[in-house]
Formats: structure tokens, C-alpha cells, sequence
């Protein structure tokens, strides 16, 4: 039988042991977990980072497993933890937007407000859930803890908003929703948008001042240093720069326009 699968990710980073304390607290209730790290280099307090990353990655995990997201401003306010359970996966966390693009995702889910102290440490800080709240019932989730004992199902729970993009004419008007470790743009403009206005390789995309002249099939498409725009992983138009970073080239930040014509 295969282990539990626990994924963390967190804005913790790697300097300090925050990320480690996690894994040992979920070692303890349940040694023979698998535990695997999505990021701990969220932007720190960036829930719609995190939260998008969370959204690209969780399904390649195999079902049953457990995911904790710790992007937590608000922690030791009156913000709820929840544990979030589909057919599939679990998500731990806080009730701060955070699983917003997951529930999207989701055909049929629960939400539970995590508050039996039965599944908590012993002492709760008003600093760190994620090692006093998070952790703990994620592991004993991991030994086949049923979910309801974590505490009362709920259905206000909190939704996150991103900008969709606006589509009038020939053009399509979007923004940079996220900027990864490479200096890419990803755009909140998905392929399906731009295939309603003409083909991929005839396309105009505008950002920062800058005129790209289509839309390239992959980064060797261009000479080395060069700006370009393609669908990336996620299905999502980004601006690159081929081996270097479009972020610093175009001096571009989170939200910034995109426009994409004819």
C-alpha cells in the first residue's frame, strides 16, 4: 500500500526552520508519510501567488493526497482554519482566499472549519498555525482520521477574485497575474481567449511598450535575449525573454497591461 502523500507550500522560504518544523510535526503523528514540497517561496503574504500555484499544481498529485497551503497574513485573527475535501484531495489552510482557484476547480466539495484541539498541539501560538493547527491535522488526516471530526462543515467560506480578461472586438485586453522564479509574465489570458479572435502566429501582443509580433510555438523560437510571447505550461499567454528575464528587461510588476490584437 502507498504511503500518504502530504505537499506543503508556504511563504516561509529556506532560510529559516519554519518549512522543517512542519515536516517533523507531521512525522511525529505519522512517520511513514511521503512528504513533498510544491514552494516555499511564495512572495511573502501574496495569497493570489499562492493561490495560483496551488491551482497549477495540485492535480498531478495522486488522490488521496493531502495539501497544506500556508500564505497566512491574517494569522491569529479571527480567520478561520478550514479543511477542504473533495473526492479526490484535501486542502489545510487558512479561510483567506488562498483555495479560491481550487474551488473552481472542484465539481462537489466540504468545507470544515477546523476546531477540535483533539488534532492540534498542545500549545497553539497566535504566530504559527501552521505548525500548531495545519500540520498536525494534515497528519492525522494521513492515518485515516475521518475529516468530520476536524470540526463543523461550513458554507461561508472565502472566494478570491482575479481579473479576467476583457475581450472586445479584436482585441483582448488582460494583466500580468503572476511573475515566476524565470522573470516570466504569465497573463490571465488563456489560450481559448485568443483562439476566438484569429490564429496564434498572427497576433499582436502589446505590454510595457514593447510590440511582440506573434505568438511563438517555444523560447528557441527567438535569438538568445530576445522577447517573446507563448502559451506556457498552464495554458496561459506569457512573456519571456529567451535565457534572460523579461521582468527586468521590461521593468513589468503583477498587474501590469497586456493587449493582444489583430
Amino acid at each position: 500500500m502507498r504511503s500518504p502523500i502530504v505537499t506543503l507550500l508556504t511563504d516561509f522560504g529556506s532560510k529559516d526552520h519554519f518549512a522543517g518544523i512542519l515536516k517533523g510535526v507531521i512525522l511525529n503523528i505519522n512517520p511513514s508519510v511521503e512528504i513533498v514540497d510544491i514552494s516555499h517561496n511564495i512572495t511573502p503574504y501574496n495569497i493570489t501567488e499562492g493561490a495560483i500555484i496551488l491551482n497549477q499544481a495540485f492535480s498531478y498529485f495522486p488522490k488521496g493526497t493531502i495539501h497544506i497551503a500556508v500564505i497566512d497574513p491574517g494569522v491569529g485573527t479571527d480567520r478561520k482554519p478550514i479543511l477542504v475535501v473533495d473526492k479526490n484531495y484535501f486542502f489545510i489552510g487558512p479561510d483567506n482566499g488562498i483555495f479560491g482557484l481550487v474551488y473552481n476547480r472542484l465539481k462537489e466539495f466540504n468545507v470544515f472549519k477546523i476546531t477540535n484541539h483533539l488534532f492540534f498541539l498542545k500549545s497553539i501560538s497566535a504566530t504559527f498555525h501552521g505548525r500548531d493547527i495545519f500540520a498536525p491535522v494534515a497528519a492525522h488526516l494521513s492515518t485515516g482520521v475521518p475529516p468530520s471530526e476536524m470540526g463543523p462543515e461550513i458554507t461561508n467560506y472565502k472566494s478570491l477574485s482575479i481579473p479576467l480578461p476583457s475581450i472586445k472586438s479584436k482585441n483582448i485586453n488582460g494583466n500580468i497575474i503572476y511573475i515566476d522564479g524565470f522573470g516570466n509574465l504569465v497573463t490571465n489570458i488563456h489560450r481559448r481567449c485568443i483562439q476566438k479572435i484569429k490564429k496564434e502566429s498572427s497576433l499582436k501582443i502589446k505590454i510595457g511598450g514593447k510590440i511582440i509580433t506573434k505568438v511563438s510555438p517555444n523560447y528557441q523560437s527567438v535569438s538568445r535575449g530576445n522577447l517573446l510571447a507563448l502559451i506556457g505550461s498552464s495554458e496561459m499567454v506569457e512573456i519571456a525573454v529567451r535565457e534572460g528575464n523579461a521582468c527586468k528587461m521590461l521593468g513589468a510588476k503583477e498587474g501590469d497591461d497586456v493587449l493582444i490584437c489583430k
